[in-house]
């Protein structure tokens, strides 16, 4: 299993398994001097813990890192960073039942063709227990772009084909499920609840938006910075799409409603009038905001029982074990996560940009 790492200069390396005694993620190519404390990248691992509400898992993992290599003095050195976060509350019981069952929508099935073993105790390496190294490099991605004026922001758009009608930013922090427009947000809230109740689940939009970008950001044809955004996106366990700008909607404009014209500013340079294309020309940022949507399908771990078959072939029912723990919306926990990667993304795209010219 060898791509475990993403980036190019700006490079994280994740391990580690949902059930085993850790999991971490290894910095490389962060530039010195960046102040980030264990407290900063707690506080991001605090938004996307479960055990809070009724609309995540119970599982209760506290998600403290600890930074053991690459920063001294609360600054950053240039040394890779590495981090760690213990596993408190796996509970590995639960899936004795049902580690010899092909688990519908699960990757124990391609997992085992693959690789001839797979860690049944929550998925192994495929949990989306991974995320939170994603989240803890984030942290520190986040505090290099603030040194350029860069910040990320995502939030639910869509949950169970529930969408917001209006954008209010002030009213994420006390919502449980980082939606901007309240009235929408109750009722994600109600059909995620509803869908629980039927022993199912739902998918969700996430859209995130960027602060204005540095021009340049992005190299063609094979880096551009949205393919780039894709692949970190496509990365994350459960998306199923990725759509930039005005995204598949632009299939239906005509070039004369999609076209972002140009117009000067204030100061006399040149800016795109418009951000049809949600933030980048030919692959490299033009100024202006990023604005992208990442889809994620339903929860595949559900108390409904459903039709497989063990590792033999024959026909079972798959039902998950009584206590069992999971989201009935994965959408929810994955706002912060979508936020990391991009930060990710970009941090290594402002580190690629500074060699571009003389």
């Amino acid at each position: 299993m060898a791509s475990n790492y993403f980036g190019t200069l700006f490079r994280i390396t994740t391990w580690g398994e949902s059930h085993g005694k850790g999991i971490g993620v290894v910095i490389d190519g962060c530039p010195a001097g960046i102040p980030i404390t264990e407290e900063e990248i707690n506080e991001e691992l605090g938004r996307r813990v479960g055990g809070k509400t009724p609309y995540t898992t119970p599982r209760s993992e506290k998600d403290r890192a600890e930074i053991f290599s690459g920063v001294f003095e609360g600054k950053t050195t240039g040394a890779p960073i590495s981090i760690i976060i213990f596993n408190k509350d796996a509970d590995s019981s639960k899936y004795e039942p049902i580690k010899d069952l092909m688990r519908p929508g699960h990757a124990n099935f391609t997992y085992l063709e693959k690789y001839g073993i797979f860690d049944y105790r929550g998925g192994g390496r495929s949990s989306a227990r991974e995320t939170a190294c994603r989240v803890a490099a984030g942290a520190v991605a986040k505090k290099f772009l603030s040194l350029h004026n860069i910040t990320t922001h995502a939030y639910i758009h869509s949950i169970g084909g529930i969408s917001i009608n209006t954008v209010d930013l002030s009213a994420i922090p006390n919502s449980p499920i980082f939606c901007p427009d309240p009235k929408a947000g109750e009722k994600m809230m109600e059909a995620i609840l509803k869908a629980k109740e039927e022993k199912d689940s739902l998918g969700g939009i996430i859209e995130c938006t960027t602060s204005k970008l540095p021009i340049g950001l992005g190299d063609p044809v094979y880096e551009k910075l949205e393919a780039n955004l894709a692949k970190g996106m496509l990365t994350l366990p459960a998306t199923k799409g990725f759509e930039i700008g005005e995204g598949f909607r632009a299939s239906s404009l005509k070039g004369s409603e999609h076209n972002d014209t140009f117009t000067t500013d204030k100061e006399g340079n040149i800016i795109p009038a418009t951000n049809h294309a949600g933030g980048t020309l030919g692959g490299i940022s033009t100024g202006l905001p990023l604005t992208f949507r990442v889809a994620f399908k339903p929860t595949s771990s559900i108390d409904k029982p459903q039709k497989t078959v063990d590792t033999s072939g024959h026909a079972k029912t798959f039902q998950l074990p009584e206590g069992s723990r999971h989201d009935p919306c994965v959408t929810i926990r994955a706002v912060p996560i979508v936020e990391a990667m991009t930060a990710l993304t970009l941090a290594d795209a402002l580190l690629l940009s500074r060699s571009s010219q003389a």
